[in-house]
């Protein structure tokens, strides 16, 4: 155990955020991460912190009054179809689901808890794999995302605490809930780097997408080629967040990280590999130390490949948090791969890394990589005019 403790914030109650069976949002890959931690000897009991269940008031802290009592309404049947559509829940990409207000309540409750942790100064870091919903609006849920816990989180902390939130959003969609709802706040610097929303959801997060009246040179956007592949995408995340950091100097970073930028994700299309989940957290956690006393609350997110990728994506999260910015290596755990290996419909992975290349050679790699450069260098021009505005 390092000097820095960490908080693991896990329930099974996490798997009642379920749409339908054949839905890709499936929380299973929660309980996949835990027993594959738990199987490793990475996770102790006693780090393990049991979320709590979000107030009215909390949620009201980003969504609207009559959004949530929607939410509550169409927990027990009680909304129509056409009122559902007003508030974009009863989609085919956010069904209705039985006690979904509840469900959705203690997601957002499990984040509050991470924050809790660590401004308690019991936790240097949090992590809640079970949260990063980051697509839900004030008045309408979006993109699997019923609450946005990371949101409400944020607002949470510049309520309670006073203290400026750098928001670091890894995820292969852009993270454009947490992103709109402080685009006018000084106090909140949002970074994304994300797949160009050329060609997909949610089609924002565009370079000049940079806030609004005070909270103007506040919103950072990277949004990197299809078929981008490891080397580009942390070359462009890797320069970019050390100059943004450095910009805005935060109290604390909350930090979304999807795991739907590998190349085995079915709803992007990205093509890294188990490496930049290993990247993203270990630069995250430097930074968390080097200018906000360690203090770093960690989300999971997307994640669609649930037994391939994101168990081993968010078991290497907690590790970095864990073990001061270590990952594990080699063999993955018999006991795990021999439990859910009867019950995975595909081949399970051997190792913590891959192995071999998991997707064709891409033949544009060249022309993706300048592209994604061009795009690195329009956003640190923006980052170092705002440096000499500020100075």
């Amino acid at each position: 155990m390092n000097a820095h403790k960490s908080a693991f914030v896990f329930s099974e109650a996490f798997l009642s955020y379920k749409f339908r069976d054949d839905h890709p949002f499936n929380q299973k890959r929660v309980v996949l991460t835990y027993d594959l931690l738990k199987a490793s000897g990475a996770l102790d009991d006693e780090q393990i912190i049991p979320p709590r269940m979000a107030t009215d008031e909390e949620i009201k802290l980003i969504h609207k009054s009559n959004y949530i009592e929607a939410v509550q309404k169409a927990s027990v049947g009680l909304l129509s179809s056409e009122q559902g559509m007003q508030y974009g829940i009863g989609t085919q990409d956010t069904p209705i689901f039985e006690n979904m207000h509840e469900a959705s309540a203690q997601l957002v409750g499990g984040t509050l808890t991470a924050v809790d942790a660590v401004m308690s100064g019991d936790y240097t870091h949090a992590v809640n794999i079970g949260g990063g919903l980051h697509h839900g609006f004030k008045g309408k849920a979006s993109g699997f995302c019923i609450y946005n816990d990371a949101a409400i989180a944020i607002k949470y902390l510049r309520e309670h605490y006073n203290l400026k939130v750098l928001y670091v959003d890894t995820d292969a969609h852009h993270g454009d809930g947490v992103q709109w709802a402080f685009y006018d706040d000084p106090n909140v610097c949002t970074f994304s780097i994300h797949e160009t929303g050329r060609y997909l959801f949610p089609g924002t997060g565009n370079v000049n997408e940079r806030g609004h009246n005070e909270g103007f040179g506040y919103s950072f956007n990277l949004p990197i080629d299809a078929f981008t592949e490891d080397d580009s995408f942390l070359e462009v995340y890797s320069k970019s967040l050390e100059e943004v950091t450095e910009y805005f100097r935060p109290d604390i970073i909350i930090s979304q990280n999807g795991a739907d930028a590998h190349a085995y994700d079915p709803l992007t299309h990205l093509c890294c590999s188990m490496k930049i989940f290993e990247e993203i957290p270990k630069l995250v956690h430097r930074l968390a130390h080097k200018y906000c006393n360690g203090k770093w609350v960690a989300l999971g997110g997307g994640g669609y490949d649930i037994w391939r990728v994101v168990p081993r994506a968010w078991a290497q999260l907690w590790n970095i948090a864990n073990l001061d910015g270590q990952t594990l290596q080699g063999p993955l755990p018999k006991e795990w791969l021999e439990k859910w290996q009867p019950k995975s419909p595909v081949q399970l992975p051997t190792h913590w890394q891959d192995l071999s290349r998991v997707y064709k050679e891409i033949p544009r790699k060249k022309e993706i990589t300048e592209k994604n450069q061009l795009t690195l260098g329009k956003a640190l021009e923006i980052i170092r005019n705002e440096q000499k505005y500020i100075l």
